[in-house]
């Protein structure tokens, strides 16, 4: 077994020595291939807390643990020869990988499952725990930030489709109903025809129990209105 000093330790463990595969050894290696599992599980953790709730939430966080020890075995293997460094470059650029990714949010966290495996790869422990406690701090910082965030951003929309004769009779009943229910609210587009009036608005945070209260006002005041809501809120 290999015994190493406090400064070898710390080249090995930080990154900054110039190791070789032999120089460094077996508990190394089996050390890094764990923390690289470990790393892999929190940022699943992280994906689960912050957007598995959302509904367009997908189950890729299931994919983390082999994807980061993976890439941790295969730059450790080719970091120390050039023939195989050379061979995965030629494989690689003939692999074409076609399933879309569906959010942008998905992208941040296999990006940051590579960036770690990369780090313990390289045995860059001290780059992973920077990597992994700004990367914390980040979505935290969404998360209680959100407000400030969407200052001027719209939460959601509401579509009205009435028949246009109604809307001429009603329509400020329908507007002051939307004013009272509705926090920020903006209309965006009214679309009149001969038959039907479509009326768009836009607003900011308002809660479910307002929506549903809303809709209820409105077919109160005529049946023949039909709203559709498509809310734009993402709670991170």
């Amino acid at each position: 077994m290999d015994i190493y000093s406090s400064s070898e330790w710390l080249a090995i463990l930080s990154g900054f020595g110039s190791q070789t595969m032999g120089q460094i050894g077996f508990l190394p290696f089996l050390g890094v291939m764990t923390l690289s599992l470990f790393s892999s599980f929190l940022i699943a953790l992280l994906y689960v807390r912050f957007y598995k709730p959302r509904s367009t939430g997908s189950l890729v966080y299931r994919a983390f643990p082999l994807l980061s020890t993976s890439i941790t075995a295969i730059f450790i293997s080719i970091q120390f020869s050039l023939p195989l460094s050379l061979g995965l470059l030629g494989a690689l650029s003939i692999v074409r990988f076609r399933t879309p990714i569906k959010e942008p949010e998905e992208i941040g966290f296999i990006m940051l499952v590579v960036a770690s495996a990369l780090c313990c790869a390289t045995f860059n422990l001290v780059f992973l725990f920077i990597l992994l406690s700004v990367s914390v701090i980040a979505l935290y910082g969404l998360h209680y930030g959100r407000r400030f965030l969407n200052l001027h951003q719209n939460d959601g929309m509401l579509v009205i489709t009435l028949p246009t004769e109604v809307y001429h009779r009603l329509g400020a009943e329908i507007n002051k109903v939307c004013e009272e229910y509705l926090q920020g609210k903006r209309l965006d587009s009214l679309v009149e025809n001969n038959d039907l009036t479509v009326l768009s608005y836009n607003y900011a945070r308002t809660g479910e129990d307002s929506i549903l209260r809303l809709q209820e006002e409105l077919r109160t005041v005529n049946t023949s209105i039909v709203s559709n809501v498509y809310n734009n809120n993402v709670a991170i």
